[in-house]
């Protein structure tokens, strides 16, 4: 896609607009930099190297509570004051762990766990809940007869009207996974990180398109290569549409932002997705707001990448 077509153009303008994501009052008070409250070591809003916010903004600041578990394994050479992960770390100190490699944990392959990481076998989200490349399922077989267009939302309204017990064929009460392992580090070093057979044994997961919004530029790399913060928001926010559908509010903002999204029918006793996660934003929208005002959208060779 050409970064100046009026899709592309769409998404760009206002590429925060009708998500969830708390004021940032409070950053915008702050006079200077302050010392860590953990290292002591001069810092701006939050530290990179103890995920902590500094003292002036500790309780002002949104806290996010995840759905699953996430660990993400930063390559040595990435630097930690430019990285995004550091975000998720710091927003959702219960259910985030960041790790530098080669250290990396000891994962269970029970199938609860996965490495969001583009690939031949890796599945989308979608395909966490109706599977892939294993015998049909009785919900495989219906996905099957749909015509272009439905998804797995029509799927559970056509599983009910079969009088098929809704847990057995689709896990609306609970996601298909308690764990996601993200790399961060730049395209050319994920690859390398991904080499490493303690992730090779990882089920993966791919992601739908999505351009990114991340200001810093990488040779060679598309526009549809997230942030670490942005991946960590697009799968959860996956994740809860295709069990759950999402609010009549926020079709507008996927309408644009991720137009390949479909509409998603959700069974009434089910949360749709209301921007629950999009606190995951809350420091990159504001760094995006601030450079902005330094700098012309168009004169960033970030946004000059195309999208394949």
């Amino acid at each position: 896609m050409n970064p100046k077509s009026p899709e592309a153009r769409n998404r760009d303008d206002k590429p925060f607009e009708g998500m969830v994501i708390s004021s940032s009052e409070t950053l915008d008070k702050l006079e200077g930099r302050s010392a860590c409250p953990r290292c002591g070591k001069s810092r701006m809003y939050f530290c990179y190297t103890c995920y902590v916010p500094i003292s002036p903004i500790e309780g002002k600041i949104p806290v996010c509570k995840l759905p699953v578990k996430v660990d993400i394994i930063k390559h040595r050479r990435e630097i930690d004051g430019k990285s995004t992960s550091a975000h998720a770390a710091v927003l959702a100190p219960d259910d985030v762990n960041i790790y530098t490699y080669p250290n990396v944990p000891e994962y269970a392959l029970d199938g609860r766990t996965v490495l969001l990481f583009p690939g031949a076998e890796a599945r989308t989200v979608k395909e966490l809940y109706t599977g892939k490349g294993d015998t049909p399922s009785y919900s495989d077989l219906l996905l099957a007869e749909l015509p272009s267009g439905y998804n797995v939302g029509t799927l559970m309204t056509k599983v009910l009207n079969h009088n098929k017990d809704l847990d057995e064929i689709y896990h609306v009460h609970e996601l298909p996974i308690d764990k996601v392992v993200l790399i961060d580090s730049t395209w050319n070093q994920s690859r390398g990180i991904y080499a490493d057979e303690r992730l090779q044994k990882i089920p993966t997961v791919v992601l739908q398109q999505r351009a990114s919004q991340f200001w810093r530029h990488q040779r060679g790399s598309p526009r549809w290569y997230l942030s670490t913060i942005e991946a960590l928001h697009q799968l959860l926010l996956e994740l809860h549409i295709c069990a759950w559908g999402r609010s009549e509010q926020y079709e507008s903002f996927l309408t644009i932002h991720c137009p390949v999204h479909r509409p998603l029918e959700h069974h009434p006793q089910c949360q749709p997705y209301t921007g629950q996660y999009d606190n995951l934003l809350y420091f990159f929208k504001f760094m995006y707001e601030k450079l902005h005002t330094l700098y012309k959208h168009d004169n960033l060779l970030a946004y000059k990448r195309p999208m394949t």
